[in-house]
C-alpha cells in the first residue's frame, strides 16, 4: 500500500465527463489498496472568469475579497469529484483548504504557503476515505482565504505530498511527460524517463509550461518524488505506478548523469528588452537603475553593460517579463534623474532559449557548441546568461523554432523515429 498524491489540472477537470474520467483514475488507484488524496484546479479557464469579474467590480479591488472570489473554482470541482466518486462507490469527501487547515501567510493572491495540519486528514486517509483537496487555496493566520497564485495548486499538490509523507505526488496534466523539448516544435522530441529537481526547476524557469516553478522548488527542498503523467489516456491504461511519465527526482536517482550532457532545451518569448543609454560610468550607477525595478517586484534577467571607452559613460541592456514591460518603462522612467540615462529602447521581439543539464557541472564546450550551431545557422545572439547548468541566449523572436531545432539535432536529443 502506498500514500499518494493525484493532482488534476483544469484542462483535465474541464466538465462533468471529464471529471467522471477523473474519478475513474482515482477509483483504481483506492482499489489498489492505495491511500489517495485528489488535489483539483478549477475548470480550464474559470479562474480567468472569476478574475474579470473581480475586475469589472473595481480596478482597485481589495486583494483579500479577490482571493474570495477567485479560490471559488477549486471549491467547486473538489465537490463535484467528490460526488462523482461517491457515485462509482468510492468513499470520499471535500476538504477546503481552510478546514485542514493549509496555513499561509498574508500575502493576498500570492500567498506562501507555511504548515498544513494533517490531523484530520490522516484520520479520513485512515478511514478508507478518498480526500479531495481544492488547490490553489489556503487559510491566512487572520482566518482568511487566500489564494497562491496561477498555477498554485501544483505548489499544493507537492506541499500536501510532503505534509503527508506521501510515497509520490502523480500530477496530471495534458501533456504524457516532460520531452528534451516542445514535441510541436520538434516532432523527433523525446520523452525523458527522469528528470532531476535542478533541471526541471531550470527548464520551468526559462518556459517550459509543464510544471510550476513553486512546486518544484518544493519538491526539491522536501525531496517529493514527482511524476508528470497525461490525464488523456484510455480507462484500459496500466496503472501509473507501472507506466510512468516523468520522474522529477534527486540527481542521486539519476545513474546516468556523466552520460546526460544535456536534458532538454526550452525557449520562451515572453521577454522584453530594456537598453538605457548613456548611463554614468561609475560606482553606484548600475544600482540605481535595478534598486528601483526590485522594489516594484520586476524580476529582471539577462543583463549587459558595455565596456566605456573614455566617454564617461556606458549603455546597459537587460531583459524583464514581457508583462511587466509597461510598468519596467513608468518606473525607470521615474528614476530618471537618480540614474541619469540618455535614452530608454525596449524591444518585444525578442526570445529567450536554454539548453539544461546537469551533466554541464562535468563537461566542457556547452556553450562553445552552442554558439557555434547558432552562428552557423546565421542566429544573431543579442544576450547570454549562464547558471551551472544552463546557459540562455537572447535572439529575435522569428527565429525561435529554427534555433530550437538546431540546438535540439546538435546536442544529439533527436529520437531515431519521429513521434
Amino acid at each position: 500500500m502506498a500514500r499518494i498524491v493525484m493532482k488534476f489540472g483544469g484542462t483535465s477537470m474541464a466538465g462533468i465527463e471529464r471529471i467522471r474520467a477523473v474519478a475513474a483514475r482515482v477509483k483504481r488507484e483506492a482499489d489498489a489498496g492505495n491511500e489517495v488524496a485528489v488535489v483539483v484546479s478549477a475548470m480550464a479557464g474559470e479562474t480567468d472568469r472569476l478574475v474579470g469579474f473581480c475586475r469589472e467590480a473595481s480596478a482597485l479591488y481589495d486583494p483579500r475579497e479577490y482571493d474570495v472570489v477567485v479560490s471559488a473554482g477549486e471549491q467547486i470541482t473538489s465537490g463535484l469529484l467528490a460526488i462523482a466518486l461517491q457515485a462509482i462507490g468510492v468513499n470520499a469527501r471535500s476538504w477546503m483548504g481552510w478546514q485542514l487547515p493549509i496555513h499561509t501567510d498574508t500575502a493576498y493572491a500570492k500567498a506562501r504557503i507555511g504548515t498544513i495540519d494533517t490531523v484530520a486528514l490522516d484520520r479520513s486517509l485512515a478511514a478508507g476515505e478518498v480526500a479531495v483537496i481544492p488547490g490553489f487555496q489556503g487559510l491566512s493566520g487572520d482566518g482568511r482565504v487566500t489564494t497562491l497564485g496561477r498555477g498554485g495548486s501544483d505548489t499544493s499538490a507537492v506541499a500536501v505530498a510532503a505534509a503527508m509523507k506521501a510515497d509520490r505526488c502523480d500530477i496530471y496534466t495534458d501533456v504524457d511527460g516532460v520531452y528534451t523539448t516542445d514535441p510541436r516544435i520538434v516532432p523527433r522530441a523525446r520523452k525523458l524517463a527522469k528528470v532531476t529537481y535542478e533541471e526541471m526547476l531550470e527548464l520551468a524557469s526559462v518556459g517550459a509550461k509543464v510544471l510550476q516553478t513553486r512546486s518544484v522548488g518544493l519538491a526539491m527542498k522536501e525531496k517529493v518524488r514527482v511524476q508528470v503523467l497525461s490525464s488523456f489516456t484510455g480507462e484500459d491504461a496500466p496503472m501509473a505506478d507501472t507506466l510512468p511519465g516523468t520522474m522529477i527526482v534527486g540527481e542521486e536517482e539519476i545513474d546516468d548523469v556523466e552520460r546526460q550532457l544535456i536534458t532538454g532545451i526550452a525557449h520562451d518569448k515572453n521577454e522584453a528588452k530594456i537598453t538605457l543609454t548613456g548611463v554614468s560610468d561609475r560606482p553606484g550607477s548600475v544600482a540605481a537603475i535595478f534598486e528601483p525595478l526590485a522594489t516594484a517586484n520586476i524580476n529582471v534577467d539577462m543583463i549587459i553593460q558595455n565596456i566605456a571607452h573614455g566617454s564617461g559613460s556606458t549603455d546597459v541592456t537587460f531583459t524583464v517579463p514581457a508583462a511587466d514591460l509597461a510598468r519596467s518603462i513608468e518606473t525607470l522612467n521615474q528614476a530618471r534623474d537618480a540614474i541619469g540615462f540618455g535614452e530608454l529602447i525596449h524591444d518585444t521581439r525578442v526570445a529567450k532559449v536554454s539548453v539544461v543539464g546537469v551533466g554541464m557541472r562535468s563537461h566542457a564546450g556547452v556553450a562553445s557548441a552552442m554558439f557555434t550551431t547558432l552562428g552557423q545557422r546565421g542566429i544573431n545572439i543579442q544576450a547570454i546568461s549562464t547558471s551551472e547548468i544552463k546557459v540562455s541566449v537572447l535572439i529575435h523572436e522569428d527565429e525561435t523554432e529554427l534555433a530550437v531545432r538546431v540546438l535540439h539535432t546538435a546536442y544529439g536529443l533527436d529520437a531515431s523515429e519521429a513521434a
